[in-house]
């Protein structure tokens, strides 16, 4: 539950602003105490005519600064919204959530939000009349703090609006999410190849339970989370092997099997071990890293489709894939099995390299019919992910996945010259798979000249 909540205020616009607001006010009320507290200490009379802080002066200053600010506000979420409808429409809806969440973007609103609440705050205790008779009362100290403010909200609308320029480009947001995507693969996927084959063979060799008793999920949506520890700790207290019927991005219908275990559980166990994976309506990339590849191939299918035509943005997304994929091909994807003293005791299916790959290229490939810039990237992006890895059956994904893109190139490309320039490509991806010893007949037998 906990997990879901920082899920759901990690991508909130209001989180953020909300504590901006928060420390505005707390701010408006130690400084107006501080004010009143040491007074004499402050020298009120020596910086009064400095600050021209009388009483009517102090309000006229606090409410243009208040005034501003939230008109500020208005015009600030205005462009956000903008900003969101535009991204939406020009790459995809499903980095929507990337804008929301962006720290940037919260700050700024909730800077100019935070100090127009600090002037209401500050405002409300400026008294007019005569200080010597106790019938006045203006905070010197709140009210300079107050112009300091109003002076940083100029470097904030200056900052947002470079921002906001930035961040809709292309290749800030694919960088965005590539980082993230990387960061995702690195968290869930630290260990080399190595001796995984060994490895594998030995964990596939205990046997698995034959009998499953299936815990059925109670709400639809997406597996965004599941608690791997709370897993283990789990399948130790009950004694018992919990398979996964589902992968976090996996789409969960209420009422089929969310998991399943060897044995028999009661009503309470069986909320429990639900409660330990969190559904919700999107995806997130935490514990999918598979969702990151997704929304670069969706913005490179926009870019590609016939009403945008933008090949360079095409290229730009290939890019970034192939730079997920070279983190990935050298590591080990394939989910452990969770052991106690040599007893299996989690199942968990992790994405294979192959499907990782038909998800990065089919979709473009199929959408690139005949574009010659579009078949050349992709392979050379085959080309540097095959460089980084020795696995035989790694390379054999990315030589096939280089042969159906030339045989598609072959039946769209007509010009001798576009050939050529194919051709050339292909050779330079052949050296790189045959300087690790790997045979692409394949490959091969697509050249044309």
């Amino acid at each position: 539950m906990f997990r879901k909540t920082w899920i759901q205020i990690r991508s909130s616009l209001w989180f953020v602003p909300t504590l901006l607001v928060i420390a505005g006010a707390a701010a408006a009320g130690v400084l107006v105490e501080l004010d009143i507290r040491f007074a004499e200490a402050i020298g009120r009379q020596r910086w009064q005519p400095l600050l021209n802080a009388g009483a009517e002066g102090a309000r006229g200053m606090l409410t243009a600064i208040a005034s501003s600010m939230i008109t500020v506000a208005g015009v600030a979420f205005s462009i956000t919204i903008v900003t969101l409808s535009l991204a939406s429409t020009q790459y995809t809806p499903r980095i929507l959530r990337n804008f929301m969440r962006d720290r940037g973007n919260q700050f700024v609103l909730g800077t100019f939000v935070a100090i127009f609440t600090y002037c209401l705050i500050v405002l409300r205790t400026v008294r007019g009349g005569s200080e010597e008779d106790g019938g006045g009362f203006v905070p010197l100290v709140a009210v300079a703090f107050g112009m300091l403010l109003a002076l940083l909200s100029i470097g904030c609308l200056i900052f947002f609006i470079h921002h906001v320029a930035a961040s809709i480009q292309a290749s800030t947001i694919l960088k965005a999410i590539a980082d993230e995507t990387a960061a995702a693969i690195d968290d869930l996927h630290p260990e080399q190849l190595g001796d995984f084959e060994e490895r594998r063979a030995a964990a596939a060799s205990a046997p698995p339970a034959t009998d499953w008793r299936n815990i059925l999920a109670t709400r639809s949506g997406y597996l965004q989370h599941g608690d791997a520890d709370g897993l283990l700790s789990f399948a130790k207290k009950h004694d018992a092997c919990v398979r996964l019927e589902c992968a976090p991005g996996d789409f969960i219908t209420a009422g089929l099997p969310l998991v399943a275990l060897n044995r028999e559980v009661d009503d309470d166990a069986a909320a429990a071990l639900r409660r330990l994976f969190v559904i919700g309506a999107f995806r997130t990339i935490d514990q999918d890293a598979g969702f990151g590849i997704r929304q670069i191939v969706d913005i490179a299918m926009k870019a590609l489709s016939p009403g945008v035509n933008d090949t360079s943005t095409a290229v730009s997304c290939i890019d970034y894939l192939g730079v997920l994929l070279a983190r990935l091909a050298p590591r080990r994807l394939q989910a452990p099995l969770c052991a106690e003293t040599g007893e299996q005791r989690i199942l968990a299916e992790a994405p294979t390299f192959d499907h990782l790959v038909a998800k990065s290229f089919d979709e473009i490939r199929l959408s690139a019919d005949g574009n010659v810039t579009i078949v050349l990237q992709m392979l050379c992006a085959l080309r540097r992910v095959g460089s980084v890895t020795k696995s035989r059956s790694r390379q054999q994904t990315l030589a096939e996945h280089a042969r159906i893109i030339v045989e598609a190139a072959d039946r769209s490309i007509p010009a001798a010259y576009d050939r050529a320039r194919i051709n050339g490509e292909l050779e330079s991806v052949r050296k790189v798979f045959e300087a690790t010893e790997q045979d692409l007949p394949a490959l091969s037998s697509m050249r044309r000249s």
